[in-house]
């Protein structure tokens, strides 16, 4: 992913989201909801990897769109674990401008990608 600035990012956000996990088990002793913050948290960029070796822009864009569902399922785990007062204001706001960031930017090329399809 060395050539895409979403592929970067992506990554860079899964190595925080993993980082935060590993403390946060040690820390609150909380399993479930970490998981789950895992689990979506790291198939964001593992999608817009699949995403990147697309066999066409329809797969491209199928890819990009299950990547976009990731990451905003990471923003719903992440207001949940804050609301619930598992994770600090600080933590919270590091982690979700990071998710909202790379969510704008999935949306902005799924946008631009059916256009250019569109157009004859």
């Amino acid at each position: 992913m060395s050539g895409s600035i979403v592929g970067k990012k992506s990554f860079e956000f899964a190595v925080n989201i993993i980082k935060f996990y590993k403390i946060f088990i040690v820390d609150k002793k909380e399993y479930v909801l970490s998981k789950q913050l895992l689990r979506s948290g790291t198939s964001v960029g593992a999608n817009i990897r699949e995403a990147l070796n697309a066999q066409s822009k329809m797969d491209f864009i199928h890819k990009l769109s299950i990547s976009q569902k990731e990451c905003d399922e990471t923003i719903y785990w992440l207001e949940l674990l804050y609301q619930t007062e598992y994770i600090s204001k600080v933590e919270f706001e590091t982690l979700h401008s990071q998710a909202i960031e790379l969510l704008k930017i999935i949306r902005s090329i799924i946008i631009t990608t059916k256009n250019k399809l569109q157009k004859p």
